[in-house]
C-alpha cells in the first residue's frame, strides 16, 4: 500500500493545504526527506527539479515553525532561511511556501536583486517567519542591518550545484557563518559534482543522504531521438525539423549565451515566434521572455542551462538539445522538462563529431540507448573527426597587457 501524506506525521492545516492542491501521495523525495527534517537532522539530497523537492523541505519546515506562529507580527523572527541561486527559483519557492501555509499564521517573504531594497526592508520590518533569498541581495540586506539572522533554526541551500556554478561559493560560506552555529542545514542539488560534495562535507553535521534517481521521472514519458549531424549543419537541421516534424511549445538548449542569441536571430528571421533567456539578460527581460512563452505569444524558447534551471513550464511538447551537454545529469534534467504529469513529450538531440564522447555516459546513466534517427537531410559522416580549433596568435608580447585591459579587469566572482 502506498504511503499517504497523513502517514508522514504532518498536521491538519498542512494536510488541508495539500488536499487543496489535489496532491494525494507524496513523491519519493518527500517520503524520504520529510521525516528526517522533522527529526531535525542535516540532510544532503540529490534531486532534480520536478521531483517535488520544494515540498520535501517546505512542509516539514512549516510544521516545525507552527508552534511559534502566533507571535505578534512585529515580534516575528526569521527562523527559516532558504537560499536560492536565481530570482525565478526564489519566486517559485515563495509561491510553494505561501500555498502550503494557507491555514497557518506563518509569514513568508522573498528578497532578490534588481528591485528596490526599501520595499523589501519594509516587509522585513513588519516581521516574517520564513525568508527566501538570493545570495547577493541577502548579504546586502545583512550589511545594511535590515535582516537579522540570529534566530535561524533551519537553513536550506537549494540548487547548490547551480549556486556554485554561478560563483556564489564565498557568499554561501558567509551566509552559513552569519547564521547561528546551532542550526539544521538542508542541501539540495540536482547533480553532485566534487565542489558540492566539498561544500556539504564542510558545513553539514553528520548529514543523512537522500537520493532520488532522476532517470525514472525524466525518461519514462519522453520519446528520445538522437541525430548525428555536422556542427555546421545544426541550424539547417533545426529549421528542417521545425518545418516538418516538431510542433507545439518547444524549449531549445544551447551551451553558450552567444549560441542562444545567434539561434534566436536565425529563427526570428525565418518567421518563427521565438524568445530567449540567458545570464547576460536583465531580470526583467528574462521574465518578459518567459511570460511570452507561458502566454503562448511565442512557442519557442531558447535558453542556456543556467538560465533555464528550475523553471516550471507546463505543457511543453518538445525539448531540443541543440548542443549535447558534457554532463550526463544535465541531459536528463533537460529532457525532464517535457513529459511531465503523465503527458508525453519528445526530445531531439543534435550530436556533432566532437560531442560523440558525451553520448555513452548519458546512456549509461539512463540505462538505455537513445534511438538514432538516420533519415534526415544532414547526416554526419561516421568517419568525421572532431574539429580542432587553433587559437590565433596574440598581437602583444606574452607579458604585456594594455592599460585598458588592466583597467577593465573583472574578478571571477
Amino acid at each position: 500500500m502506498s504511503i499517504q501524506f497523513k502517514d508522514l506525521q504532518l498536521n491538519k492545516p498542512l494536510l488541508k493545504a495539500i488536499a487543496d492542491k489535489n496532491y494525494e501521495t507524496p513523491t519519493p523525495i518527500q517520503v524520504k526527506t520529510i521525516p528526517l527534517v522533522l527529526d531535525k537532522k542535516d540532510v544532503i539530497a540529490s534531486a532534480q527539479t520536478g521531483t517535488g523537492k520544494t515540498a520535501a523541505y517546505a512542509l516539514p519546515i512549516l510544521q516545525l515553525l507552527y508552534d511559534k506562529q502566533d507571535a505578534p507580527k512585529k515580534g516575528k523572527k526569521i527562523r527559516a532561511l532558504i537560499v536560492s541561486p536565481t530570482r525565478e527559483l526564489a519566486l517559485q519557492i515563495s509561491a510553494s511556501f505561501n500555498s502550503y501555509s494557507t491555514y497557518t499564521n506563518l509569514r513568508t517573504t522573498v528578497v532578490y536583486g534588481g528591485t528596490s531594497i526599501d520595499q523589501q526592508s519594509d516587509v522585513l520590518n513588519k516581521g516574517v517567519d520564513i525568508l527566501i533569498a538570493t545570495p547577493g541581495r541577502l548579504l546586502d540586506l545583512y550589511k545594511q542591518e535590515i535582516v537579522d539572522l540570529r534566530n535561524i533554526e533551519t537553513l536550506v541551500l537549494d540548487e547548490a550545484d547551480l549556486m556554485l556554478d554561478m560563483g556564489f561559493i564565498e557568499d554561501v560560506f558567509k551566509i552559513v557563518r552569519i547564521c547561528p552555529d546551532k542550526k539544521q542545514i538542508l542541501l539540495f542539488s540536482a547533480t553532485m559534482p566534487d565542489k558540492v560534495v566539498f561544500l556539504a562535507n564542510t558545513i553539514l553535521n553528520n548529514p543523512e543522504k537522500v537520493s532520488v534517481s532522476p532517470v525514472s521521472s525524466a525518461a519514462k514519458n519522453v520519446n528520445q531521438l538522437l541525430y548525428y549531424v555536422p556542427k555546421t549543419k545544426k541550424i539547417e537541421l533545426c529549421l528542417h525539423l521545425l518545418r516538418n516534424t516538431i510542433k507545439g511549445n518547444i524549449l531549445i538548449f544551447r551551451r553558450t549565451k552567444f549560441g542562444v542569441d545567434k539561434l534566436e536571430k536565425t529563427l526570428f528571421n525565418n518567421g518563427y515566434k521565438v524568445a530567449s533567456i540567458h545570464g547576460d539578460k536583465t531580470q526583467n527581460i528574462r521574465e518578459e521572455a518567459l511570460n511570452k512563452f507561458k502566454m503562448n505569444e511565442v512557442n519557442i524558447l531558447i535558453a542556456t542551462d543556467v538560465a533555464a534551471r528550475g523553471l516550471d513550464i507546463k505543457n511543453l511538447d518538445a525539448v531540443i538539445n541543440f548542443d549535447i551537454p558534457n554532463v550526463a545529469e544535465t541531459y536528463v534534467h533537460r529532457i525532464g522538462r517535457t513529459g511531465r504529469a503523465n503527458e508525453v513529450g519528445t526530445s531531439y538531440s543534435f550530436c556533432s563529431a566532437d560531442e560523440r564522447t558525451y553520448i555513452a555516459p548519458i546512456q549509461k546513466l539512463m540505462g538505455k540507448n537513445i534511438a538514432v534517427e538516420e533519415e534526415h537531410p544532414y547526416p554526419l559522416d561516421p568517419k568525421a573527426k572532431p574539429e580542432v580549433h587553433k587559437k590565433a596568435g596574440s598581437l602583444h608580447k606574452k607579458s604585456r597587457k594594455s592599460d585598458a585591459s588592466k583597467k577593465n579587469k573583472k574578478r571571477w566572482y
